[in-house]
């Protein structure tokens, strides 16, 4: 009988996190595309005190961070010993491919974000994303 085999615990967190940013970046894209926008934070022109769609986006944002960085912790953890099936597996590949192919796609059309407002929202999304990953990785981690 073949023995489990552990991937290090630091990989599996810097693998879980860059997984749950791109996905996080993934998903705002597709939102910004769809009126989504987290930049309607900073805007001046609105008299409400905060757009909803910057709201459901903030938490979007962070809900798909997390669970990216914790899913992708969790499997790679029970990959090693081969507890995964082979048919969940290449769902998941599919899945990500075709997520990370729509925001290609998003990503690939002009913007209906103004430039500053894009960046900012840009560099929110990549900060939120990345503290959610690595928050659900290391919760993940933790558990196990």
């Amino acid at each position: 009988m073949a023995e489990t085999t552990f991937f290090p615990r630091r990989l599996i967190l810097g693998a879980a996190v860059i997984s749950g940013v791109l996905l996080a970046l993934a998903v705002h894209m597709l939102g910004a595309r769809y009126g989504l926008d987290l930049g309607g934070l900073w805007r001046s022109d609105t008299h409400e005190f905060m757009p909803a769609g910057a709201a459901i986006a903030w938490w979007l944002i962070a809900t798909v961070g997390f669970s990216g960085g914790y899913f992708t912790a969790t499997l790679m953890q029970s990959a090693a010993s081969g507890q995964i099936p082979q048919r969940m597996r290449q769902f998941l590949i599919a899945v990500g491919v075709l997520l990370l192919a729509g925001a290609g796609q998003a990503a690939s059309a002009p913007s209906p974000i103004p430039t500053v407002s894009g960046v900012l929202a840009g560099l929110a999304a990549l900060c939120l994303g990345a503290v959610m990953a690595f928050c659900g990785a290391h919760f993940a981690l933790r558990r196990s």
